[in-house]
């Protein structure tokens, strides 16, 4: 058993840590609303109206716009795939698995920055620069692999008797998809959407590299392109990047649940 000294060290260390994780967070959000440009906090004077004059000075909407259109598409896809993918790896067993399993987590282990100068005149000579096709297909082809590994464990983390007793139910491989293991794997589908969203909407380097037509561009490089023009107004910039936040924070309120089982139930075994 753990001795009180021990949970008092624990739950001090870790109110430490939290601390230095939150501190950062509350200066940024002290400063969004704050009415000094130079980002000297002053709550007694809240200006909440540095959003609304943020918003209107990135033009965030055309911004917003290309974000929904890249991530959407993107995750939506990526999940898909993934799911089918791991399953099939998962589950139903594939030809020549252990060579091209091995092959597909490549993705994950190759880092972009030495990928995407051929990923670039790949694009470039199909004519998909400066197109919403060429950011979604890249973060699907990189998505996919980390999908596959994360949807092949939590399949597998399922009990072998359960998928048998449907086969001898007469339940065919989409049938034990959708009613068995995809509910089972819920938790796990819910936490790859999260991440898959984050990682996306989120993403600065591979938008910046493949979309210069700020009509295609996302919020990430509307913020950059908003910093280089008001970098003095600090309170404005935090409050741009704030208002980019929101989506991800929201979520993950909402399916925090779903995110932490999936992340320590059967959907990191394997």
């Amino acid at each position: 058993m753990i001795s009180t000294r021990e949970k008092v060290f624990n739950y001090a260390f870790l109110s430490l840590l939290a601390a230095a994780v939150l501190f950062p967070v509350a200066w940024i959000l002290g400063v969004a609303v704050s009415p000094n440009i130079s980002g000297t906090l002053d709550l007694g004077h809240l200006q909440w109206s540095n959003f609304t004059q943020a918003w209107q000075q990135a033009g965030f909407s055309h911004y917003l716009k290309s974000s929904l259109i890249i991530t959407g598409t993107a995750v939506t896809l990526s999940t898909v795939l993934a799911i089918l993918s791991g399953f099939a790896f998962g589950v139903l067993g594939v030809v020549g698995e252990k060579v091209l399993f091995p092959l597909l987590l490549l993705g994950v282990m190759i880092p972009t920055e030495a990928i995407i100068v051929p990923l670039y005149y790949d694009f470039q000579s199909e004519g998909l620069i400066d197109t919403y096709q060429a950011i979604i297909l890249a973060h699907v082809g990189m998505g996919v692999s980390f999908g596959a590994f994360w949807m092949r464990a939590a399949f597998r983390a399922v009990p072998a008797s359960i998928g048998e007793s449907a086969q001898m139910d007469g339940a065919n491989s989409w049938t034990s998809l959708w009613r068995i293991y995809l509910p089972i794997a819920k938790p796990a589908v819910m936490t790859l959407i999260l991440l898959s969203f984050m990682w996306t909407w989120n993403d600065y380097f591979l938008s910046l590299i493949l979309v210069s037509d700020p009509a295609h561009q996302p919020l990430t490089l509307g913020l950059g392109a908003f910093s280089g023009r008001y970098m003095v107004h600090v309170n404005l910039l935090a409050a741009a990047a704030v208002i980019i936040s929101v989506p991800v924070v929201v979520l993950y309120l909402f399916f925090q649940r779903q995110f932490i089982r999936g992340m320590l139930s059967g959907a990191v075994k394997g």
